[in-house]
């Protein structure tokens, strides 16, 4: 029997995806949680086989509590279980101590399948995810950016707009208008939405 910690801050997931192991006859789901902190005090008190963990958390990402998860119960596998797709974001979980990535929209059977995989000890990457992966290894390295640049991408990954950016940083409008140019060049984005996940999954700024 392989005993789950359900770690999400939507309760009606983590309601339906109990509802679903529930339904399997190794799998059985011990507690749940809906931050990172009282995912740490579950984890600790429960010591489960696996936890079953999203990215997006209120305070604490689930990037920064893969770590904390490991130290309290050492024991624990971590499979994410997230809406982040962009291959930066898998390989920032698997970078903190992942055994797992399965995407949201992934069917129950893929799910099913993961959590065994990974109890078996197997890494695991939704196939389509690894894929991505893999076409992202082979393109070439992205541009760093500039210092101003950067401040530039945090202040639009915060929802600032160019105006606004433009004021706090002493710039033109302008200016503002080529730096965002460039960074989205540098790093392959189309579009703002794009943009805040680059700066999520890459800890420039918290979900």
């Amino acid at each position: 029997m392989i005993s789950l910690l359900l770690v999400d801050d939507h309760e009606l997931f983590r309601s339906a995806l109990r509802r679903r192991l529930e339904g399997e006859s190794d799998l059985n789901p011990v507690g749940e949680a809906g931050t990172a902190e009282q995912a740490v005090v579950k984890a600790r008190a429960l010591q489960p086989d696996m936890i079953l963990l999203d990215l997006l958390l209120p305070r604490t990402s689930g990037y920064d509590a893969i770590p904390s998860l490991a130290e309290v119960s050492p024991d624990s596998k971590v499979l994410v279980i997230s809406s982040q797709a962009a291959p930066s974001s898998v390989r920032q979980a698997l970078s903190a101590g992942a055994s797992g990535y399965v995407p949201k929209r992934a069917s129950d059977g893929d799910l099913i399948e993961a959590i065994r995989r990974v109890a078996c000890g197997e890494r695991y990457v939704d196939p389509d995810l690894g894929a991505q992966l893999v076409v992202a290894d082979d393109q070439p390295a992205l541009e760093p950016l500039s210092d101003r640049e950067r401040d530039v991408l945090y202040l639009l990954a915060l929802g600032y707009t160019n105006q606004e950016i433009g004021r706090k940083l002493f710039i033109s409008v302008r200016t503002v208008d080529t730096h965002r140019a460039h960074i989205m060049r540098k790093l392959r984005l189309e579009t703002r939405a794009e943009l805040v996940l680059f700066a999520l999954a890459n800890g420039l700024i918290g979900p």
